[in-house]
């Protein structure tokens, strides 16, 4: 027995507690794996696809379809346009970096939905391996760190409006959480129209992981020399039954809440996992070109979206 075998299962265990966040679990996995190594890489691996799909369906809890197809309202045909465009630029920027195609596809699915979540939700779909998930969350969450600091020092530059201000951050952050951390600096109606647009735009993980699913089925790939194809991502069906019960049967909602929580700390869970699951020579093959992609991909963004919104 080794040092590791004691100290991956307290780590897990620290990853269901309160004070561990989904990137600081990331993190921490990515810490162990390079440092003392990790025992249980292959029981890991075989575990991760299905943990990050349970958790999405119970994520599906804690969404009210009503107050989401109320929201459409407020930035509806940025959100489209938005997510169009980042697909379009984000694979063709992984095409000219020659970045690997999955985890061009993850940082771009990233960057155009809502961060880990729609990372989470595609990677099953797609077979991705444990390192393009990884990488793809690590500029994810690191990009939602620096979006704190620089979305409110922006807005006041440009003397944006609650509402400008609101709809930009949901369009050009990648996770909610950071949407609302950023939104809460600039102003009580940043912060409910951030929020209500993001979830919006939260609900268009169902219809892209359903296209990636489609598009993959028609190519395969290849993995331990058999032709695989795309998985079918029946949990996206989970996700959408989850969400329906809430909302039509309203007294489910405090069971759809305790269920999305544990969710979430299930999906931080599974993030350290993720990190553990990563050696050296990995992150020697991945190389920066992801890196690049991620940061270029999120100024365009930021950017193009800054300028239409501040005309309206």
């Amino acid at each position: 027995m080794t040092l590791a075998h004691f100290i991956i299962p307290i780590a897990a265990l620290l990853s269901l507690t309160p004070w561990i966040s989904s990137g600081v679990a990331l993190v921490m996995g990515l810490v162990i794996a390079l440092s003392i190594g990790n025992p249980y890489i292959l029981k890991i691996k075989n575990w991760t696809h299905k943990l990050l799909a349970i958790s999405v369906i119970g994520l599906g809890a804690g969404m009210d379809l009503g107050v989401i197809a109320k929201a459409t309202k407020d930035g509806f045909a940025f959100t489209v346009i938005s997510i169009s465009g980042t697909f379009i630029v984000g694979m063709i920027l992984g095409k000219l970096l020659k970045t690997e195609k999955d985890t061009s596809l993850l940082v771009t699915v990233g960057t155009a939905i809502c961060g880990g979540s729609a990372i989470a939700a595609v990677a099953p779909v797609i077979r991705a391996k444990h390192h393009e998930v990884t990488v793809s969350l690590g500029i994810v969450f690191l990009l939602n760190a620096a979006a704190l600091f620089i979305f409110p020092a922006v807005g006041h530059y440009f003397h944006l409006t609650q509402w400008q201000f609101g709809v930009w951050s949901a369009l050009a952050i990648h996770d909610t959480s950071s949407v609302v951390g950023s939104t809460l600096q600039f102003g009580a109606e940043a912060l409910s129209i951030g929020t209500t647009v993001k979830l919006t735009r939260a609900l268009w993980i169902i219809p892209v992981a359903m296209m990636v699913s489609l598009w993959g089925s028609k190519t395969n790939k290849e993995e331990n020399g058999e032709k695989q194809k795309a998985k079918r991502p029946w949990f996206i069906l989970g996700f959408i039954i989850a969400a329906s019960l809430v909302t039509f049967f309203p007294e489910l909602k405090p069971v759809g809440h305790f269920v999305e929580g544990l969710s979430r700390k299930l999906m931080v869970l599974t993030l350290f996992f993720i990190g553990s699951g990563l050696n050296r020579e990995t992150i020697r093959n991945v190389g920066i070109k992801p890196f690049i992609q991620g940061v270029v991909l999120w100024i365009i963004v930021a950017g193009t979206s800054l300028f239409f919104i501040s005309l309206s």
